[in-house]
């Protein structure tokens, strides 16, 4: 059995609800976390000044704050499926383009958020649902044609370093301080396990063609992180894909 099958992906909300007190604290400890966060965030741009965005799988709020120090003058819905951290968010200081909801990504709909928007930014979030397929599939319904779908997450590539890379620093570093913050690393050896078992960038980008996203960009970090973390963007085409 695999670490990760003992925490199943319909289960994880409530890991991040455990997890949520010491969540910003730990991710703290990681020096390029916000700033890799802004930088996937400037992906958004192309959307322009005012643009509404959709934040899904807002966690505690660090999205959502990258989002809101790289755009201007956004509109912003943050959305998780984690009470605990949604809570933890509304709770800091936001402007009154902010608005939140609670609520798990394959239950999203015009109804539950509004929209279209002009861009869906998706921090760490496609590698912890059940089906990415049909999330994907949600998002897309989600967006405006012409929209853009940003994905920022841990996607390893099909080279043997980042995969030996994310395995050291996960053992030797992530679940250590998860343990020393929360004595806790049921999250965070999940999360080792979730990483690896998810789509490569090839793969990801396959993914989003075929769920009719074009074009897809994939672009990484640069350190230790260099072909580990990935920000990958896609479009909805602004007219209908032919079929034949």
């Amino acid at each position: 059995m695999s670490i990760a099958a003992l925490l199943d992906r319909a289960e994880v909300p409530a890991a991040f609800d455990r997890a949520a007190r010491h969540y910003d604290r730990l991710v703290g400890l990681n020096p390029g976390y916000h700033a890799h966060l802004r930088s996937a965030a400037r992906a958004a741009r192309v959307a322009g000044p005012g643009a509404r965005v959709l934040d899904v799988g807002c966690g505690t709020g660090a999205s959502t704050r990258a989002l809101l120090s790289t755009l201007v003058d956004p509109e912003i819905t943050a959305v998780d499926a984690s009470a605990a951290m949604l809570e933890i968010a509304r709770g800091k200081p936001w402007a009154a383009s902010v608005r939140w909801e609670h609520a798990a990504v394959d239950t999203l709909s015009t109804a539950v958020v509004g929209g279209p928007f002009d861009v869906v930014f998706a921090a760490y979030l496609l590698r912890n649902v059940p089906d990415p397929d049909a999330t994907l599939a949600t998002l897309r319904t989600l967006l405006r044609p012409g929209g853009t779908l940003v994905l920022h997450d841990y996607t390893l590539a099909e080279r043997l370093r980042p995969r030996v890379v994310w395995t050291a620093v996960c053992w030797s570093v992530i679940i250590p301080a998860a343990w020393a913050t929360s004595g806790d690393t049921t999250l965070h050896r999940y999360l080792w396990r979730s990483a690896r078992e998810f789509d490569s960038p090839s793969r990801l980008r396959r993914r989003l063609l075929d769920a009719g996203y074009t074009p897809v960009g994939v672009e990484t970090v640069g350190g230790w992180q260099r072909g580990v973390l990935h920000t990958v963007t896609a479009t909805v085409p602004r007219s209908p894909r032919r079929t034949s």
